[in-house]
């Protein structure tokens, strides 16, 4: 079995041990047809718009409060 044959310093083994723990950044786009922001592959959360075409179906707030 291969044994080094330095010592490994605290701060190299530090920095090799902190890549597990790196986290990407969130794949945020913008949507096609309200141009809000929102994540890749996922409904827009504005207008319910997702792959050329609607989803979700939003109420008006306001055409509730009629009722």
């Amino acid at each position: 079995m291969a044994v080094p044959k330095k010592r490994k310093s605290k701060s190299r083994r530090d920095r090799r041990r902190a890549n597990h723990d790196k986290v990407a950044p969130k794949n945020i786009t913008h949507c096609p047809k309200c141009a809000a922001p929102r994540m890749s592959h996922r409904v827009c959360g504005t207008c319910g718009f997702y792959r050329d075409r609607t989803v979700i179906e939003f109420v008006d707030p306001a055409a509730t409060d009629a009722l």
